[in-house]
């Protein structure tokens, strides 16, 4: 059983079809990348999700039935935007949200202040929000989600506005949900984001999925366009080979860009018969080099 399930959903807001026939399955138990530039329908599809808007047509279903409350009640959701009292404290808000979400006072007493030591807000335990930084709130957001350690966790652009050090905190805690058996979407259009976290992801761009499945499965998909060499010697010849698109110095390495349709192998024989092969790695194309690919650069915006 999945954890989500989208079928054919669509939804449109006026003339803009925001979310077209999207057909997403969301395992239990892994950590899902839900990807694509600003404005290519993430946002409108977890609030569908959520029931907070209603698609035109399609379904959406919760572990296995149609989004009631009661499945709901199973999920924490963050929203892009960010709301808490701001007048209350840390503390006080992490209480707030947890009785809301049904938690007993000893379940409250425990956990939160388990909750605010983990975040690093522990020096900050009795301030109130609108005296915390943007990122503090942001990790205050993510721990109110949190705090009932629901069984599937929506997190739509958690990793915005967070330095790198928090960015790593998130990361951690994410991956310490999964091995729980917990279930993790999370939206960006960031992609090394989601390189750095996901068993599964889905592109979308204009509200239509672009690619679905597996990480590594989507990767070994699609061949590799660049190789880092290093040689013994000079390496200027390289930018002569017939497959050769480009060549970016890297330190002692050298970065080539093969042309379309070329054979890294190819590649390696002209290099062996000109110099001392040193290293020779096709690199892996990244989700955003996959994207591109697949729909082309004038359509990737803030990606």
């Amino acid at each position: 059983m999945d954890a989500i399930e989208l079928e054919n959903v669509a939804k449109s807001f006026g003339a803009v079809q925001a979310v077209d026939a999207l057909s997403v399955r969301v395992p239990q138990g892994a950590v899902y990348g839900f990807l694509g530039p600003n404005g290519a329908g993430k946002t409108t599809t977890l609030r569908m999700i959520m029931d907070i808007i209603r698609p035109d047509s399609g379904a959406i279903r919760l572990f296995g039935e149609p989004g009631s409350a009661a499945a709901r009640s199973r999920v924490g959701y963050m929203p892009e935007e960010r709301g808490l009292y701001r007048k209350m404290t840390v503390t006080a808000v992490l209480n707030y949200f947890g009785t809301l979400k049904g938690m007993t006072a000893g379940e409250l007493g425990q956990l939160v202040p388990e909750w605010i030591e983990r975040i690093g807000l522990a020096d900050r335990a009795n301030k109130k929000v609108e005296e915390l930084s943007r990122g503090m709130h942001q990790k205050l957001q993510f721990a109110v989600t949190v705090i009932n350690e629901p069984e599937l966790v929506i997190l739509d652009e958690p990793f915005s506005g967070l330095d790198p050090v928090n960015q790593d905190l998130l990361r951690e805690i994410i991956t310490d949900m999964r091995s729980a058996g917990r279930t993790v979407l999370f939206s960006t259009h960031v992609m090394h984001e989601a390189e750095q976290l996901c068993d599964f992801i889905v592109l979308i761009n204009r509200g239509k999925v672009v690619v679905d499945g597996p990480l590594d499965e989507i990767r070994a998909q699609h061949e590799s366009h660049s190789v880092s060499v290093a040689l013994d010697g000079n390496g200027d010849f390289i930018r002569t080979l017939p497959m050769v698109a480009a060549v970016s110095p890297d330190g002692r390495r050298f970065q080539v860009a093969l042309n379309e349709g070329a054979d890294p192998q190819d590649l390696l024989r002209a290099l062996v018969e000109r110099a001392r092969v040193r290293v020779f790695e096709i690199k892996q194309p990244s989700l955003h080099e996959i994207f591109v690919r697949l729909v082309g650069a004038n359509h990737v915006e803030n990606l």
